[in-house]
């Protein structure tokens, strides 16, 4: 039983996972079983080139970001369960019980973050009656997002990135991304606001 699973290997989701990994040493993520499926094959990212994103060395391929993103929380966070190569079909259950069945297997998990893309193939059963035309995107690219509260979807499942209804910006959807992380550390130390910083100090 993870504790949430990430679903989406795209700049939010690792972006999510990079930040509940460094919360490691709080007492109250100790106990906590992280994962994320990795599934990266439609990313936008495959023919993205970066030279406007805060902290991006000018110049750099977005399909260099998505195996050196694998990397770095594979090396500094390996407590965080990658699943790679697994598309997500389904899923089922509710808070704090669910199912997430892929083509290759199922996982049982508490909570679940759905981070990938905004395109109107998304076809994840148990999720489809949240599916609305996106908000701040040209209606002719027909983009869909899920219905959110500050993605949050229901009870235990959030939304990153632009299915959550953000503009397709790198940084925009690992703030998004960052956002969840902290909201599920919050919810984790009962309800006390809490982030995470690395420091000097």
């Amino acid at each position: 039983m993870f504790d949430v699973l990430i679903i989406g290997g795209g700049v939010s989701g690792m972006s999510c996972a990079l930040v509940l990994g460094s919360a490691k040493n709080k007492s109250f993520v100790a106990d906590k079983k992280i994962g994320i499926i990795t599934h990266q094959k439609a990313s936008s990212l495959k023919d993205a080139l970066f030279n406007n994103a805060y902290g991006i060395t000018p110049g750099k391929l977005g399909s260099e970001l998505l195996t050196e993103s694998i990397d770095h929380l594979a090396q500094l966070y390996p407590h965080i369960s990658q699943i790679p190569n697994e598309k997500v079909l389904k899923i089922e259950g509710s808070f704090p019980d669910f199912r997430v069945v892929t083509n290759k297997s199922s996982y049982a998990t508490k909570s679940i973050v759905i981070g990938i893309g905004s395109a109107n193939t998304f076809a994840v059963e148990g999720l489809l009656q949240y599916v609305e035309p996106h908000q701040k995107s040209l209606s002719e690219k027909q983009r869909i997002q899920l219905k959110n509260n500050d993605h949050k979807v229901a009870d235990g499942i959030y939304v990153t990135g632009t299915l959550a209804g953000h503009r397709s910006q790198l940084a925009i959807a690992a703030g998004s991304g960052a956002a969840v992380a902290t909201d599920i550390l919050t919810f984790w130390n009962n309800g006390v606001e809490t982030h995470v910083h690395d420091s000097l100090r």
